[in-house]
């Protein structure tokens, strides 16, 4: 039994801090992923799915003008559920009324 928990592993959670300051380190290129790998602990596969994450997600950061129509496009959203909200209520006590008679 005590063998079986010596063998027995677990998983390390990065957080997103540790996670990007490794692939900025591979992005910079001052050394190699095999050295980042050795230096904090982690997979080759790992940095470079981290890079690729990095590279990929950063289009997302200069993409401000969506944002503000995401915003827009939600509080229509919000609006149109209000006055669905209303309408109901409004029928709900019609019915409780009419049934109460």
């Amino acid at each position: 039994m005590a063998r079986e928990q010596d063998m027995k592993q677990t998983r390390k959670k990065h957080g997103a801090g540790f996670k990007a300051k490794v692939a900025l380190a591979a992005v910079k290129g001052d050394r190699t992923v095999a050295e980042l790998a050795s230096a904090f602990g982690g997979h080759p596969n790992q940095i470079y799915n981290w890079k690729k994450q990095l590279l990929d997600g950063a289009v997302g950061v200069f993409e401000g003008g969506s944002t503000a129509a995401e915003g827009a496009a939600s509080e229509a959203q919000v609006d149109v559920l209000y006055r669905q909200i209303g309408q109901l209520k409004v029928e709900n006590d019609f019915l409780a009324r009419k049934l109460g008679k």
